[in-house]
């Protein structure tokens, strides 16, 4: 991804939300991320620790957090996307008080319709109002093209219209004299197409060190770049053509796979024709009907979940392979945390 990005002359603020691991931080800002990006105010104060350059992507919404982001950001560069005034204004008297600077983004929606101004008309306005306010800085606009999981060699029209709707959104800006030093963007399915969105100065996946089966079967990467796999046991094989793991909701998280929903709750290493149907709390029931044997009780199964950040937040530790052949822990030092 590093090399990627440099490559095309994008900047790689990875989101570490996936990992909440401040080893896996170290290793992108070793390999070259400038910053990076954090969903929670707790989360951006853990990663604080090993990077100066925090973005977070969540709109800070009260004055606890608020408070939190303004102490935090006496101690790093910390930007914040916002799509609303209120945001603004309770982030601006928290900063004046603190006698801090807070960068600021204004988010707009290119199409995924969950956060986001919804045009260039009222970017300018919210970015008009920040550039007003004390202890704040404009930094420029923020962007999530989450609603695209078209296979990589289709992205091209739809990051077409995320262009688009970017640039409308700089030309306004830039006829006012405001700063758009940062276009924030990216995800992972999308990340090795960014270039086809030219106005973006950076990208922000967080999928892409563990991979999942929503990365696997978009077509994004293959089994094999699946480095987080979740080592289960069969606990149970009393109902004909099932086992029972010992892997449920609390383990592998209850998300459907995006580009394929029927699929089941995660890809079995050992035998890719079982599927996962039915998940409860500490249960996972697995279909091996179309399977021609099934594992015994007290065998250990390899899956791989459909999407690996939620189950990242159900573990306290992680098991890492070395190049020497060992395993080491690894803690997931951002995980559970409020705020």
């Amino acid at each position: 991804m590093s090399a990627y990005a440099s490559t095309h002359g994008i900047s790689l603020r990875p989101h570490a939300k996936t990992h909440k691991s401040l080893e896996l931080a170290r290793l992108q800002l070793e390999h070259g991320a400038v910053g990076l990006t954090a969903a929670k105010v707790s989360e951006a104060e853990v990663l604080s620790s090993v990077c100066g350059d925090l973005l977070l992507a969540y709109p800070v919404v009260d004055e606890n957090r608020a408070g939190r982001a303004a102490a935090l950001a006496g101690r790093v560069d910390l930007k914040v996307a916002i799509d609303s005034v209120h945001s603004a204004q309770l982030l601006s008297r928290s900063a004046a008080s603190a006698g801090v600077t807070v960068g600021v983004l204004v988010d707009l929606d290119v199409g995924l319709h969950r956060t986001g101004v919804q045009s260039a008309d009222a970017a300018v306005k919210l970015a008009q109002a920040i550039d007003r306010l004390p202890g704040l800085s404009l930094s420029g606009i923020f962007c999530y093209p989450g609603h695209i999981w078209d296979a990589t060699d289709q992205q091209g029209p739809a990051l077409g219209k995320v262009a688009e709707q970017l640039q409308q959104a700089i030309d306004l800006w830039k006829r006012l004299g405001l700063s758009t030093e940062i276009v924030s963007g990216g995800s992972t399915p999308t990340a090795y197409q960014s270039h086809l969105v030219p106005q973006v100065t950076e990208i922000r996946p967080g999928t892409y060190p563990y991979n999942d089966m929503n990365t696997v079967t978009g077509g994004y990467c293959s089994i094999e770049d699946c480095a987080a796999r979740i080592v289960v046991t069969v606990v149970s094989d009393a109902v004909p053509d099932q086992v029972v793991i010992d892997a449920g909701s609390k383990t592998l998280a209850a998300d459907r796979c995006v580009p394929d929903p029927e699929s089941g709750h995660g890809y079995v290493m050992e035998y890719p024709a079982a599927r996962i149907t039915k998940l409860s709390e500490e249960h996972g029931q697995v279909d091996f009907g179309a399977c021609p044997t099934r594992p015994e009780v007290g065998d250990r199964l390899t899956v791989i979940p459909n999407h690996i950040c939620p189950c990242i937040n159900l573990q306290d530790t992680l098991w890492l392979s070395t190049r020497g052949g060992q395993w080491k822990p690894m803690a997931v030092d951002a995980r559970g945390k409020q705020g």
